[in-house]
């Protein structure tokens, strides 16, 4: 397959109505929005819990998070009930977090949403939207790999041992018709699990040969020489794969449900800011990573990354399903029955206030 590159965005998938693309950008969302938040946090009529407890990652896939949170969508849909922000740089621990109940709602890929189902038999999550589709690259080093067919014998790396990219690449592996142990990792090619904070330095050291990875590591990679080899959004139908869904502890879901549905309005509306001002927000995104890091993206690895990430309310539900009977064939996950995973009743409750179509949960909703 010949190296792919993407010069041009991709259309955005959410459609907003001119109405409510007016009425936002007509709020002087920034540091007044911020403020205007925090006052209506302090002083604005409480729902059904006077706080909830948000987790989400430092990574441009989660800018629904980050945007919202940064420009005060969230809080002001929660009004008197506080956003508690918490950030991860992991599923596992953000899905443990949320077993334990120091998380109610969170921002999480594909993998360890359905992990997190399948290891507590679904008694404790449901995924109330989505969040993000695509924004992964397989990025590589141009003087080692020229073509697919030279990935044989070399060193790629993935996020981590059993999460959504890694499931991904070895399912791309076997499609060659190439064996690898999903265990170890070895075989025709080496998959070696790698902290995504790490990669841009284990391939500068020559330590990895390339990535399978997210945004922002793969446009950092590119910063440091690397070229982009495959965008996984080419091996998908329409290019849509989910990359971020919202998820909600069962039980907060069944004791504060004005809460999730005010939550995802927020969501709904931070979506709509994205796609109709992406220079504004991805202006937004960066400035909360620095707030959360010490540190800004350079302007030309998000400028790189934003146009492959499509920012949508609607969970892929059909993808999800893909990508959990591909990490069973990979030997990484029993198999698993995800019927009762999803609860949209919430989400398109409020698409359908905002005129926007409803989505669907392939049949994995509630029964």
């Amino acid at each position: 397959m010949p190296a792919t590159t993407r010069p041009v965005p991709r259309h955005r998938l959410v459609l907003v109505l001119p109405l409510l693309v007016g009425l936002l950008a007509s709020c002087g969302y920034g540091s007044q929005a911020k403020g205007d938040a925090k006052k209506v946090a302090a002083e604005g009529r409480k729902l059904s819990a006077a706080s909830v407890r948000v987790g989400y990652f430092p990574n441009l896939t989660h800018a629904t998070a980050l945007v919202g949170d940064r420009e005060g969508f969230l809080q002001r849909e929660l009004g008197g009930t506080e956003l508690v922000p918490t950030v991860f740089n992991a599923g596992p621990s953000e899905i443990e977090a949320l077993n334990a109940g120091s998380v109610d709602i969170g921002f999480i890929g594909p993998s360890p949403a359905v992990n997190g189902y399948v290891k507590t038999k679904g008694t404790n999550l449901r995924i109330v939207g989505g969040a993000a589709s695509g924004g992964v690259r397989l990025v590589v080093n141009p003087a080692r790999i020229k073509t697919v067919d030279d990935l044989k014998g070399k060193r790629i790396a993935t996020p981590q041992f059993g999460n959504t990219q890694d499931v991904a690449f070895l399912h791309w592996i076997s499609e060659k018709g190439w064996k690898v142990d999903a265990q170890s990792g070895k075989g025709d090619v080496s998959v070696v699990r790698t902290d995504n904070k790490v990669t841009p330095n284990a391939y500068a050291s020559g330590a990895v040969d390339g990535a399978w990875v997210p945004e922002p590591t793969a446009s950092q990679l590119v910063a440091k020489g690397a070229k982009v080899l495959l965008d996984e959004a080419d091996l998908w139908p329409d290019e849509k794969f989910v990359i971020t869904n919202i998820i909600v502890s069962r039980a907060f879901l069944a004791e504060h449900p004005d809460v999730v549905e005010a939550f995802l309005r927020g969501t709904v509306k931070t979506n709509a800011w994205i796609n109709a001002h992406p220079d504004e927000a991805k202006a937004s995104a960066n400035a909360k990573l620095k707030d959360l890091s010490g540190k800004a993206l350079d302007a030309g690895v998000i400028d790189a990354a934003w146009p492959s990430i499509r920012f949508t309310d609607d969970p892929l539900a059909t993808t999800l399903q893909t990508q959990t009977d591909r990490a069973v064939r990979a030997g990484l996950l029993e198999e698993a029955d995800l019927s009762g995973i999803y609860r949209l009743e919430p989400l398109n409750k409020v698409l359908k206030a905002a005129g926007q179509p409803e989505v669907s949960d392939a049949g994995l909703g509630a029964k």
